[in-house]
C-alpha cells in the first residue's frame, strides 16, 4: 500500500516536471525594457502618421512620447523566441505647425519578441488569417 501512494506521487511530481518544461512562456526578467518600448509605439505612431500624412500630402508632425505606464506583461512564445505582450497607457505630444497639443493615457497593446542573438527586439503586428484559426504576423525590427 505505500508501495503503491510512493508510486502515485513520484507520477504525479513527474508529469507536473514534464507539464512545466512544455509550458509556452518567456522568461519574465528578459521582458522589454521602457526604452524599447517607448521604441515600439514611436513606431507604430510614424507608421500611422506617415500613412496619414501621405494621404494629406502634408509633413508629419514631430512628436514626444512619455509617461509609459505598462499595466499588464504576459510573457509568451511565438515562433520558438520569447515575446511579451504589453499593455499599458502613454502621454503624447504632438508638434504641429501651428501649435501643440498633448494627449494623456493613450492606450498600447504590443507584441514584442526578443530575437535569438539576445541583442535586437521586433514588433510583432497581428495578420489575421481568415482561412484558418490561427494568426500570422509581421515583424518589425525595433532600432
Amino acid at each position: 500500500m505505500l508501495r503503491r501512494g510512493l508510486s502515485t506521487i513520484l507520477m504525479l511530481v513527474l508529469v507536473l516536471t514534464l507539464a512545466a518544461c512544455q509550458s509556452q512562456s518567456a522568461p519574465q526578467e528578459f521582458a522589454p525594457t521602457g526604452e524599447i518600448v517607448k521604441k515600439a509605439i514611436a513606431f507604430q505612431f510614424e507608421r500611422a502618421q506617415h500613412q496619414l500624412s501621405k494621404q494629406l500630402k502634408t509633413e508629419p508632425p514631430t512628436f514626444d512620447i512619455s509617461q509609459i505606464n505598462v499595466k499588464q506583461l504576459d510573457p509568451i512564445v511565438v515562433a520558438d523566441l520569447p515575446t511579451y505582450h504589453l499593455q499599458g497607457t502613454y502621454h503624447l505630444k504632438l508638434n504641429l505647425r501651428r501649435q501643440s497639443v498633448t494627449q494623456r493615457q493613450n492606450p498600447f497593446d504590443l507584441y514584442l519578441q526578443r530575437q535569438s542573438e539576445g541583442e535586437t527586439w521586433r514588433l510583432l503586428l497581428k495578420n489575421p488569417n481568415l482561412s484558418s484559426q490561427s494568426a500570422s504576423w509581421a515583424s518589425y525590427l525595433i532600432e
